[in-house]
Order: structure tokens, then C-alpha cells, then sequence
């Protein structure tokens, strides 16, 4: 019986060598990438409709003078959220979830309209404009299926992206945590426990999330109907309005002769 699946990825083992980026396009048929120098080792520069995984290389300064500039690299995928904006605002129902627990978008159901990739909060959809549709990480659909993999984690060389049952996951990074933390690293943090709703692709970083480009836990929450204080809150400033809208033509009316 399929059960739910996720991808833990150790940004701490990651050595930017791209062969998940490499296994991802080989398995998925995607198209290369063109040859352009973007100033640094970052050749991919963001995932996209062709780019399904991507190493994100961030450059930091440094106070030491031998080594100026370090480097933090995150092998980063379609997050499947648990509450998955992309799945929630398509119109026509060709964005669904799996019997794995994934965000799935059904390329002939697709009719190119973008509202998933407008809505998705870590700018992971892309469109083809060959086949006018959507296109993202499929969690290797066709390889778990089969009770394989997915190409990347397969193509790891350091485990830095682990796949397994979603549960034995997060115990996985819990233990990975607590060791860090053990070793002094108190700034390693698990991102994807509580973020839209807990995701399936989450990650261990050793900074803030913006670092990374990913939304602060505070700010990674859904503004539609499954964000009660966002509607608590719009209808709050919906009926102060109406009532400052009424002193207002009340006033008015009072300065007639």
C-alpha cells in the first residue's frame, strides 16, 4: 500500500557537484541548459519548467582573509506542500495529489492558464511554451510507481538528498539535528516541519531561510480560505471601514445648509 513519501535533504553534505541536476534531466528528458556565465558556479539559476531540481550556490563574505567568500549550497526541488496553493487555485483539477502524498500536475488535464505558477510561493513552476502547459518536479511519479527512487536521490553521491516514508524522514533529520546541535551547531535548523502546512521536500539548513531565498516559517503560510487569521483579520478591517465609511456620510450629510 503507497504511503506517504518525502525528501530530506542535508544542505551540510551537499558539495555542489549537480548530479542530481544531471539525473533529474536525464530521467525526466528534460531540455539542456544554455550556456551563459551568470558570475558564478550557479549555472542553473532557478528551477523552472526545464530545471526541476536546482543547486543553489550562496555566497557569503567572510571575516577570515584567507578565505574571504564561503560557500552554503542547497540542492532545492518542489517543496509538495501539504497545503499546496498551485493544487488549490487550478481551475480545470489537472494539479492533484498522488497516492504518495505529492503534488502531481497532469500534463494532457493542464490548459496553460499560470494560475499555479502565480500562486506557488517557492517559484518552482514553470511554463513550457512548446507544450503549453505547466511543468515542475513530479517526485519521479513513473519511478515510485515502480517502487524505485526518485533519479536524484538516487544520483546523490553524499546522501545529501535522502527519500524514504515521510515519517522516517523527519526522524531522520530530528537525529541529524540534535547531533549538529551536539557538535556546537547551534544554528542549524530543520526548515519544513510546520512551513504551508509541513512539507515534503524539507531541508536542514545552517541559516536563516531567507539565505536560502525561502520564505521565514512566519511568513510561509497560505493567504486563502485555509488562513483563518487572514480572514479574521480581513474581515476585521472590512467592518472598520464600513463603520468609518458611515461616520464619514453621516458627517457629510450634518454640514448641509
Amino acid at each position: 500500500m503507497a504511503q506517504p513519501v518525502g525528501f530530506f535533504t542535508d544542505t551540510t553534505l551537499c558539495i555542489g557537484c549537480k548530479a542530481c541536476e544531471v539525473a533529474c534531466k536525464e530521467w525526466n528528458g528534460l531540455p539542456d541548459n544554455p550556456l551563459e556565465f551568470r558570475g558564478s558556479y550557479d549555472n542553473t539559476g532557478q528551477l523552472d519548467h526545464a530545471n526541476w531540481r536546482h543547486v543553489r550556490f550562496v555566497e557569503q563574505t567572510t571575516k577570515s582573509p584567507d578565505k574571504p567568500i564561503a560557500w552554503s549550497m542547497m540542492s532545492d526541488v518542489c517543496k509538495h506542500c501539504a497545503n499546496a496553493s498551485c493544487l488549490e487555485v487550478c481551475p480545470t483539477n489537472a494539479i492533484v495529489r498522488t497516492e504518495f502524498d505529492t503534488v502531481f500536475i497532469q500534463q494532457d488535464v493542464c490548459n496553460g492558464c499560470r494560475d499555479c505558477i502565480s500562486a506557488c510561493p517557492y517559484g518552482v513552476i514553470g511554463f513550457n511554451s512548446n507544450t503549453g502547459t505547466a511543468q515542475k518536479c513530479t517526485f519521479c511519479y513513473d519511478r515510485l510507481q515502480n517502487n524505485l527512487k526518485p533519479a536524484c536521490a538516487t544520483a546523490c553521491p553524499t546522501q545529501s538528498i535522502k527519500f524514504g516514508p515521510l515519517d522516517e524522514m523527519r526522524q531522520t533529520a530530528a537525529t541529524r539535528l540534535a547531533t549538529l546541535h551536539a557538535q556546537g551547531m547551534s544554528e542549524a535548523r530543520i526548515y519544513g516541519d510546520k512551513e504551508y502546512g509541513g512539507l515534503h521536500a524539507f531541508f536542514l539548513l545552517t541559516d536563516k531561510p531567507e539565505t536560502y531565498s525561502l520564505p521565514s516559517t512566519e511568513s510561509a503560510v497560505l493567504p486563502s480560505r485555509n488562513n483563518i487569521p487572514g480572514y479574521l483579520g480581513a474581515v476585521v478591517t472590512a467592518v472598520v471601514a464600513a463603520v468609518a465609511g458611515l461616520i464619514a456620510f453621516r458627517r457629510r450629510g450634518e454640514a448641509k445648509p
